[in-house]
């Protein structure tokens, strides 16, 4: 068993809400609680830990409960979680996580700015033992034993600069720092007065998304020829993060999104048989 980790000093990023559309202040805050405390300092200081069960998924992964929601989680998860930080709180002042500029290199700043603790705290870890799939249509998620985090992910869109992408890396903090933050997340020009009347990517810009025509990318250049896979594996590993410890495995997407990785999430919680903690 490992040390559980917090940050050694408190670090305040800002920006906008890609969905809300609305500025919010980050503020992360070290910890020795040994988990991490959302708090909502506009919602008379609604505190929150994050149980997978209230996590819900709508063109990104978000909490929801009665008393109040937050949207965005993926990207600052996905840092916490590489870097082992599982005691902290993360306090903002509106409904989302900001988006900086779609990608998680803003965070990982951030993190490598506050610096790393560990604590007497210990944690256990997740290794899943067995082969499982799980399946909706043409879009799919398996996992096998490994030796370390691996993840190999598959997309196909039917756009000339997308079409079928691959990517399958090991997770460690500087695979993750190099290969997977600086990936943004992207999205499609037709596809905004759509998403506008559902309340979404109000906050939506060449600035804090790769943006595609019927043709080309709007704002390029990309950051990698594969960028959209990046930001995909970036994304699923957010979502993973809910388990709430360190996973060894070897899992393979196709064609997933938020939606699949969260089912996966509560496949495991609900089939203890498949991992050994």
């Amino acid at each position: 068993m490992v040390a559980k980790k917090t940050i050694k000093k408190e670090i305040v990023v800002a920006g906008v809400g890609i969905h809300t559309g609305r500025p919010v202040e980050l503020r992360l805050r070290p910890s020795d609680s040994g988990k991490i405390i959302f708090r909502r300092t506009d919602l008379d200081e609604f505190e929150c830990s994050l149980d997978p069960r209230q996590v819900e998924s709508k063109n990104c992964t978000m909490f929801v409960s009665k008393k109040g929601k937050i949207l965005t989680l993926e990207h600052l998860l996905a840092v916490l979680w590489v870097y082992g930080i599982d005691s902290l709180i993360v306090e903002l002042n509106g409904e989302e996580i900001p988006i900086m500029d779609g990608s998680a290199l803003h965070f990982v700043h951030a993190v490598h700015q506050a610096g790393i603790r560990d604590l007497p705290q210990r944690k256990s870890s997740i290794k899943i033992t067995q082969r499982f799939l799980i399946q909706e249509n043409d879009a799919s998620i398996s996992a096998a034993p490994d030796s370390e985090l691996k993840v190999t992910y598959h997309i196909h869109f039917e756009h000339p600069c997308i079409k079928h992408q691959k990517l399958s890396i090991s997770v460690n903090p500087e695979n993750f720092k190099r290969e997977i933050a600086p990936a943004r997340t992207f999205g499609f020009l037709k596809e905004v007065p759509d998403l506008h009347a559902q309340g979404l990517a109000i906050g939506g810009s060449l600035k804090n998304a790769v943006v595609l025509d019927e043709t080309r990318v709007v704002n390029g250049p990309l950051r990698f020829p594969d960028e959209f896979v990046r930001h995909k594996i970036l994304d699923f590993i957010g979502d993973l993060s809910l388990m709430g410890s360190p996973v060894t495995g070897h899992f393979i997407a196709k064609k997933a999104g938020h939606a699949l990785h969260l089912k996966m999430i509560h496949f495991l919680l609900d089939h203890a048989e498949y991992w050994a903690g």
